[in-house]
């Protein structure tokens, strides 16, 4: 739980629009005029404290909260048997022990915990594509990975440079036959 640091002016507000007006701002301190007003109310604003209210202003449940007052409108009616049968249920379970809880859910849980640590590679990329296309033994020309990908060639240069090269790590080579389009491979 964490406490909430209040001016006296933004105390004195709240608190006055809770004992007296029913959570509706409509005091103001004589020392709080004009431009400071607005500024008192921005701050509470800003800090979740207070909501608008039409015309007007009123104390957000968050303002109860800093004044530590309870918050107007809970329903401080009995739980009925089912909410108190569910509260038990929920109870036992989170007291349930590793012996008594199910192998099968256990092991389906760590294997999808396992999936999340790795990362996930993606065989149908654009990317993997273009590197499928740069093992080959003939490699690719700019203009054969722009029409397997539908990029643009500064973005297959782009993509060579900060992807391949430097996250990847891998070496990308060229070689520009006699009169002929530059041909890239991975060595």
């Amino acid at each position: 739980m964490t406490t909430t640091t209040l001016t006296p002016a933004q105390h004195a507000i709240l608190a006055k629009a809770i004992n007296t007006s029913g959570g509706k701002i409509d005091w103001f301190p004589d020392n709080i005029k004009g431009g400071a007003r607005k500024k008192v109310l921005d701050g509470l604003f800003n800090r979740a404290l207070i909501t608008p209210d039409g015309e007007g202003w009123c104390v957000a449940a968050e303002g109860y909260d800093a004044l530590g007052m309870p918050r107007p409108g809970l329903n401080k009616m009995r739980i009925g048997q089912f909410e108190a049968n569910l509260d038990q249920i929920i109870a036992n379970a989170e007291g349930a022990t590793a012996a008594t809880s199910d192998p099968e859910l256990e092991a389906a849980v760590a294997a999808a915990e396992a999936m999340w640590v790795k990362p996930r590679t993606r065989e149908n990329s654009k990317q993997a594509e273009v590197i499928r296309m740069l093992q080959r033994p003939e490699g690719a020309t700019i203009g054969q990975i722009c029409a397997a990908t539908g990029w643009q060639a500064h973005t297959v240069r782009g993509t060579f440079a900060g992807a391949f090269k430097k996250k990847l790590g891998l070496t990308i080579v060229s070689d520009k036959p006699q009169g002929g389009e530059r041909v890239y491979r991975i060595a």
